[in-house]
């Protein structure tokens, strides 16, 4: 099975493809990965069978591209997301803190002094 990089339409052996993953955001359950070959940057979901790609948009990750990869699992860990396919699997680790982008500050409104 060959996996596409969704800007370039290269094609990648599951090997190759999720070793271009290089963090995992808890929060929002995505994934970053970067095509070896065109270097576009993409967040996906790693679901049941498939992989989800999208957009974030309000603090949510809106999915509407679906990639079938028969026999895809995932395991939710502390630290990191398991990902397994036939015999073989990869572990993504999770990036530390919330996601937070940069100029944005804290989460948090600001309280009003009394």
């Amino acid at each position: 099975m060959l996996i596409p990089c969704l800007t370039c339409q290269s094609r990648f052996a599951p090997d190759e493809y999720f070793a271009a993953c290089s963090g995992y955001n808890r929060w929002l359950d995505l994934v970053s990965w970067t095509c070896p070959r065109c270097g576009n940057h993409d967040d996906m979901r790693v679901l049941p069978g498939e992989l989800g790609f999208g957009y974030r948009h309000r603090g949510r990750f809106a999915v509407h591209d679906r990639v079938r990869v028969p026999g895809l699992r995932r395991q939710r860990g502390e630290l990191r997301l398991d990902i397994s396919l036939d015999r073989s699997s990869w572990r993504v680790p999770a990036r530390l803190g919330p996601p937070v982008r940069a100029g944005e500050g804290s989460a948090r409104r600001p309280r009003r002094a009394p």
